[in-house]
C-alpha cells in the first residue's frame, strides 16, 4: 500500500513537498484538558503573529492562494484549508476539540501556519495517490451525503476512485475522517515556497512526539519531493 504524488503535480509546483506522518496502533481518545489547553495558546499564538496583517498577507498563506489561483480556482471562494482555520482564529472562533489525534494535527497546522490533514488509513487497502483529476471520480464531503465530481484538472487526493480531498488541501470526504476507534493514521503536512525541508522537518518531530506521548503506538516520517514522490505505508 503506497502514497504516490504523482509527477504532474511537480510539473506544476516544482517546489511543492508534503511530509507524511504514520502512526500505527495508536489510540484515539478524547481530548485531554492538557490538548485543549495547547490548542487554546496555538490560536492565541496566531492571533499575535497575525496581528499586523491580514491573513492573506501573510507568505506561507499567499502563496497557496497564487496555487489556487494558477489552477483556475478563486481563492476567495475555495479556501486552502490552512487559510480557513487561521481566519476562524484570527476573528476569535475557538476551534472545537474533536478527537486527541484530530486535535493535534489542528495545533500542528496552527504552530507552523501549514495544512496538516489526517486520514484514517486502517480502513483503506490500496493505493492514495495526490493527482489531477480526470472528472469522474466520487466526492461526499464532509457532513453530507451528496455525493459529487472533483472538476477535470483540480488536485485531488484519491483512493481508487473515491476522493478523499478536493482541491488539494480543500475539503474532506467523510470515508477516511479520523474516528474515536482510529489505529491507523496518515497526516499530510503540504509545504509551497517559502516554508521550506527544515521547517517540515520540525513540524513533523513535534506531530510524532505529540501522537507517541498521547496515543501511544509508533510513528515514522518522510518528505515527499520530486526526487521522493512515494512511500509505502507497511513497509
Amino acid at each position: 500500500m503506497k502514497l504516490i504524488i504523482s509527477s504532474r503535480i511537480f510539473d506544476l509546483f516544482p517546489g511543492y513537498m508534503r511530509g507524511v506522518v504514520l502512526a500505527f496502533d495508536v489510540k484515539n481518545p478524547a481530548s485531554s484538558q492538557e490538548i485543549v489547553t495547547s490548542l487554546r495558546h496555538a490560536e492565541e499564538n496566531v492571533r499575535v503573529v497575525l496581528s499586523d496583517m491580514g491573513v492573506s498577507d501573510h507568505p506561507q498563506i499567499a502563496s497557496w492562494r497564487e496555487a489556487y489561483r494558477s489552477l483556475g480556482i478563486k481563492p476567495s471562494k475555495y479556501r486552502a484549508s490552512i487559510e480557513s482555520m487561521l481566519r476562524r482564529v484570527v476573528r476569535g472562533d475557538a476551534l472545537p476539540s474533536i478527537n486527541t489525534l484530530v486535535d493535534i494535527g489542528n495545533i500542528i497546522s496552527l504552530r507552523y501556519l501549514i495544512p496538516a490533514g489526517g486520514h484514517a488509513v486502517d480502513v483503506l487497502h490500496g493505493d492514495m495517490e495526490l493527482r489531477p483529476a480526470v472528472g469522474d471520480e466520487q466526492f461526499t464531503p464532509f457532513g453530507s451525503d451528496q455525493m459529487e465530481h472533483p472538476e477535470p484538472g483540480e488536485i485531488i487526493f484519491v483512493y481508487g476512485d473515491e476522493v478523499m480531498t478536493r482541491r488539494w488541501t480543500w475539503r474532506q470526504a467523510n470515508h477516511t475522517l479520523v474516528q474515536p476507534d482510529t489505529s491507523a493514521i496518515e497526516y499530510n503536512l503540504d509545504a509551497l515556497p517559502p516554508v521550506n525541508r527544515e521547517t517540515i522537518s520540525a513540524a513533523a518531530h513535534d506531530l510524532q512526539k505529540m501522537i507517541e506521548q498521547y496515543c501511544g503506538g509508533t510513528t515514522r516520517f518522510v518528505i515527499l519531493g520530486r526526487q521522493n514522490p512515494s512511500v509505502d505505508l507497511y513497509p
